[in-house]
């Protein structure tokens, strides 16, 4: 029997939370040693990376930068993926902004997890694993879609009563998700 390896999905562009052009202050290595490093997000994935900037190459927050396979203006090679634990205090608070930003410019790959969200399991389903939506809320977006599938964030609101802003339910499912705080993924590295 075959196994398929299922290729895991990667980033061909980032978004700069943080750049520490003289590497991290904790590194114990000499300063002539240090590389500088940046900590980014994937705009696909939503994957958190740590990068090596390419000599005389500085890095701003909020920039983009590509990491796909083609030839790097900017990024001279992936450290890796970065656990949450690691991320400087101003990647943790430009994370927030980073992924407001990205759901907004996303907004019709979010709308269609409503509209084609499926059970994982005879007791759960996809929908329930957002934050603040249960049962009830649950059966409430199944039946709505079934008329007619939702068309935005706003369409959502206007139809689906108690779900105020979904956008924000997806925000923080995202976040929970960096975190580690949940078991089934349904937007980090997907």
């Amino acid at each position: 029997m075959i196994v398929e390896k299922k290729e895991r999905p990667r980033e061909e562009w980032v978004i700069v939370l943080d750049y520490l052009p003289h590497g991290y202050p904790f590194d114990p290595r000499p300063a002539h040693r240090k590389t500088a490093i940046a900590q980014a997000i994937g705009k696909d994935h939503f994957t958190l990376l740590e990068l090596v900037p390419k000599k005389d190459v500085f890095l701003q927050p909020y920039e983009e930068v590509y990491i796909g396979t083609e030839k790097r203006d900017k990024i001279h090679h992936i450290l890796g993926k970065l656990p949450f634990n690691k991320l400087t205090a101003t990647a943790r608070n430009e994370l927030k902004f980073v992924i407001k930003d990205l759901v907004e410019k996303n907004e019709q790959r979010f709308v269609d997890f409503f509209n084609k969200a499926q059970p994982l399991s005879t007791r759960i389903h996809q929908i329930e694993l957002l934050p603040g939506i249960g049962k009830k809320h649950m059966w409430e977006i199944i039946e709505a879609r079934k008329e007619k599938p939702f068309e935005s964030f706003e369409d959502i609101k206007k139809r689906v009563k108690l779900i105020p802003n979904p956008e924000e339910i997806i925000i923080k499912r995202i976040l929970a998700e960096l975190e580690g705080k949940e078991k089934h993924l349904l937007f980090v590295g997907v």
